[in-house]
Formats: C-alpha cells, sequence, structure tokens
C-alpha cells in the first residue's frame, strides 16, 4: 500500500510541472512580462510553502550557518529555471521549450561525471544516444519547422535543461539531513531573493496586482513550484508526454507524428539509464 501512494504521489508531482506551460502562455498572452510573472511567481511559492512548513511545526534540526546559504543558493537554479523556461516559451512553442529542458537528464549525468569522477556506465552513456535521437525528432527538424524561430528562444531552452540539472544534482548533495520541507521552503526563498533582484525594475510593474496577472502567475506557481517537490517529482520522465499533450490539446499548437515518437525515444532512453543503474546497484549488492 505504501509503495503505491508513493508512486501516485511521484506520478502527480511530474505530472504537475508538465501544466506549467499553459499558465505561462497564458500570462505572456495577457501581455505580462517574463519578469512579471516570475515575481508573482515565486513570491507565492514562498508564501504557500513557508506557510505549510510553518502549520506543520518544522523542524530546524540540522540547519547551521554554512548550510543555510547553500540550501537557499541551490534553489536560485530554480529561480534560473523558471526564467530560462518560461523565457523559452515567449519565442518557441511550448513543446519544444519542454523538448529542450528536458536535456537536464543527460547534462545532469555529465555534472555527475564531472564532479564524482565516477564514469558512466556503457548502459548509460547508450541512453545517452538515444536521448539525442529522441531530440532529434521530437524538435521536428526532420520537417524544418524550427526554421524562423528566434535563436534567442533555443537558448534559453538549453540554459533551463543545464539550470535544471545544477539544481537536481546540487539538492542532492546539501544539507539532505534537514527536512525537507523546511529544506524546499528555504530553497523557495533563495529563488525568490534571486527573482527580485535579478527584475527589481519590473517590480513596481506588478502593482496594483491584476487578476490576470494573479491567475497565470498562481497557476505557475502552484504546478511548478509549490507541488512538485511536496510530491518529491522523481518520476519526471512523466512531464514529458504531458506537458506535450497538453500544448497539443489546450494550446492548439500542432505536435506530429515524428515529435510523439521523439517523445517515446527520450522517455524509453530515460527508463533504459535507470533500468541499468538498479541492476548495477543490485549487482553490487550481491557481489558485496
Amino acid at each position: 500500500m505504501k509503495m503505491n501512494k508513493g508512486i501516485l504521489f511521484v506520478l502527480l508531482g511530474a505530472g504537475c510541472f508538465g501544466f506549467t506551460p499553459i499558465f505561462a502562455k497564458l500570462g505572456f498572452s495577457y501581455g505580462y512580462s517574463l519578469g512579471q510573472i516570475n515575481i508573482v511567481q515565486m513570491i507565492i511559492s514562498s508564501f504557500i510553502l513557508w506557510s505549510i512548513t510553518l502549520i506543520k511545526r518544522p523542524s530546524f534540526k540540522g540547519l547551521n550557518k554554512k548550510n543555510v546559504p547553500q540550501i537557499m543558493i541551490t534553489g536560485c537554479f530554480i529561480g534560473l529555471t523558471s526564467i530560462f523556461y518560461y523565457g523559452s516559451m515567449q519565442y518557441l512553442p511550448a513543446s519544444l521549450a519542454i523538448i529542450l529542458m528536458f536535456q537536464f537528464v543527460w547534462i545532469g549525468i555529465i555534472l555527475e561525471w564531472i564532479f564524482t569522477k565516477i564514469k558512466p556506465a556503457p548502459i548509460t552513456i547508450l541512453s545517452i544516444v538515444f536521448i539525442l535521437i529522441g531530440v532529434f525528432f521530437a524538435s521536428n527538424i526532420v520537417n524544418g519547422d524550427i526554421q524562423g524561430l528566434p535563436l534567442k528562444g533555443f537558448l534559453f531552452g538549453i540554459l533551463s535543461a543545464f539550470t535544471y540539472a545544477g539544481f537536481i544534482f546540487f539538492s542532492g548533495k546539501v544539507a539532505v539531513d534537514v527536512d525537507p520541507l523546511t529544506r524546499t521552503s528555504l530553497m523557495a526563498t533563495g529563488s525568490t531573493i534571486l527573482i527580485l533582484v535579478l527584475f527589481m525594475r519590473e517590480i513596481p510593474s506588478v502593482l496594483p496586482l491584476e487578476t490576470n496577472l494573479l491567475s497565470a502567475a498562481a497557476g505557475v506557481s502552484l504546478f511548478g513550484a509549490v507541488l512538485p517537490p511536496l510530491f518529491f517529482a522523481v518520476g519526471s520522465p512523466i512531464e514529458l508526454p504531458i506537458a506535450i499533450l497538453s500544448a497539443s490539446l489546450i494550446l492548439s499548437e500542432t505536435v506530429s507524428g515524428l515529435q510523439w515518437l521523439g517523445t517515446i525515444i527520450i522517455i524509453a532512453a530515460i527508463a533504459l539509464n535507470e533500468l541499468g543503474s538498479r541492476l548495477t546497484r543490485a549487482r553490487k549488492q550481491v557481489e558485496g
């Protein structure tokens, strides 16, 4: 029963993030800027997470002068991911923006290799190759549909992949013994501070707070920065098809058969890498 509940929360968390393009695109359609959406989003996220944390009587055990700044700096990677990911959506179809951001998978593997000096297993390298093949099809390069799209959008998209990979890598290394809810709230605080500093000039423009801005930012906040951490989005591969499906059905973007093929290849490659990692761990336990 506990295992089933765990899987359910993983699927919910990963699926939630796939709906963020809807609200980001909605905010842009209302005429709001990247800075305005991010400012309101992060303030809402911090408020909700700290409210939940304080209501549940948080444990501050393990926190100290050294790791509090480290946790908040790690949270800054989420703020940067929001900037680059939603910035990419300003110039590219949502389905393409999520595919670019999803490159965090192989980037994360490379980061692990660089910082831990542990060479990826052959099956991991094979999965990276399949991911890149999947990206080739999913980006619709074959049909030439990406021609004429702004280079800035692609740059933002790949930068979002690097920052998201950085968040996943460092969040697994920094203050892992601290209460997860307290840790997540501190990360959100760090992210909020970063956003307020970077978009300082746009802070006055969000006041008085309009209903359209509040609704768009609240949606992005809820599905992108509040629910996934609470559900512990270990099942991130689910987010890709949900994002592309929502882009197709709700945003009325055209998603070709080749793009779906690319998406399936990417998910299969991630599953292959995960299976290989589990088999390697199991083999080591048996040998040990």
